[in-house]
């Protein structure tokens, strides 16, 4: 018998957790505030409808353990968008197949032309190289090449690709890469094939069981997600919980961080089936603080200025800053090629002074590689 998660998913129901989240009462959610240690129960009442009116209080409590963790600080990092070519018709996305925009792969000099502007713009030393899906024309010899070509410049590297082989993922580990993102959009898998109906992704085991092959490859960290509009965002992201520790149990010695984007604009006429509002996205993000103090969590530009900014030190570790989600948006094409319109438009210096502001301490570095003598290299 498998003990992977894809094989363990099928244990759970998302009516009834749904059910379940929903029948969650006030003193349900008191009693998850009043414990050291939650379990996926609390994590329940702790997103359920119950839990609004405690928001102050959850917010004091992941402030509190945010500090505790990760002091006063804010990791700094940019999206560096390698291509918008993509065989997947996913109905959400403006790399969809089958939108009418021009495609691009950036070659080897317009890679560096990037990097060029983005080093003018920011002292980032956190990249993140993101791609559409396309293993043909911009496979894992293309990815290990873009990571080799910015290396020299950026203290880590994470990847936002599609799923890997373990053996391609610990090539990319070997030529420098430090983290995978990759999200696996909705967990209700009877929909799933709906919002994804042709192309790699439309296979939701698959997809699924990149983290394992992730985590047996050794990634450094792991960046789990759920798209914000698609299903019941509260059952979502209590599956994913439950994903967070499966792999926290297995993969150790695995670093691991979560994000929760909320669908924007993009060429396409796909509307968001469900939405939450900023005081619901920040009830989640007190609930997972307080779920687990040691999570990484990621806002991008996704999300507008004043809840970025409001957000700074009350539950998240790190924030994309002065993003173009276009390949060549920093220096070589327009933006008609972005993947969705951003909300957050400042660049990187404004948002460091809002973020100042907050009392937090802007960090450019995610880490530091050592030697086996402990100096830092």
């Amino acid at each position: 018998m498998n003990n992977d998660f894809k094989s363990q998913i099928t244990q759970y129901n998302w009516n009834d957790f749904q059910a379940r989240i929903n029948a969650k009462t006030p003193s349900d959610v008191e009693k998850a505030l009043g414990k050291d240690k939650r379990d996926i129960d609390d994590f329940m009442s702790l997103v359920s409808p119950a839990a609004a009116p405690y928001l102050e209080p959850m917010a004091t409590l992941s402030r509190k353990y945010t500090q505790q963790r990760f002091g006063n600080t804010i990791q700094f990092y940019i999206p560096l968008y390698l291509t918008n070519s993509c065989t997947n018709h996913c109905v959400y996305c403006g790399f969809n197949r089958n939108n009418p925009i021009r495609r691009i792969i950036l070659s080897d000099s317009q890679i560096m032309q990037e990097v060029e502007a983005i080093k003018k713009i920011g002292d980032f030393q956190h990249i993140l190289l993101v791609s559409g899906e396309n293993p043909r024309d911009a496979g894992v010899d293309y990815i290990e090449n873009a990571i080799r070509l910015v290396k020299p410049y950026f203290s880590s590297i994470s990847i936002e690709v599609q799923p890997l082989h373990e053996p391609e993922y610990r090539q990319l580990a070997d030529a420098g890469m430090n983290a995978v993102y990759c999200y696996q959009e909705t967990y209700r898998k009877e929909c799933y094939k709906a919002y994804h109906p042709k192309g790699m992704k439309s296979k939701f085991d698959r997809r699924l069981d990149a983290f394992d092959r992730m985590g047996k490859a050794g990634v450094h960290k792991i960046g789990l997600g759920v798209l914000i509009g698609l299903e019941d965002w509260r059952t979502d992201v209590t599956m994913m919980a439950l994903h967070l520790r499966y792999l926290q149990k297995t993969y150790w010695q695995t670093r691991y961080s979560v994000s929760f984007p909320r669908i924007r604009p993009h060429e396409g006429l796909f509307q968001p089936n469900v939405t939450i509002s900023d005081k619901e996205l920040a009830q989640l993000i007190f609930a997972y603080r307080i779920f687990d103090r040691d999570i990484e969590i990621a806002l991008s530009t996704r999300e507008n200025e004043n809840f970025r900014t409001n957000m700074a030190g009350l539950g998240i570790t790190s924030l994309s800053a002065g993003s173009r989600t276009d390949p060549g948006g920093y220096a070589v094409y327009a933006d008609e090629l972005e993947q969705f319109a951003i909300n957050d438009n400042r660049s990187p210096d404004e948002v460091y002074a809002a973020v100042k502001r907050q009392g937090c301490e802007v960090v450019w570095k995610d880490w530091l590689p050592v030697e086996n003598n402990g100096n830092e290299l």
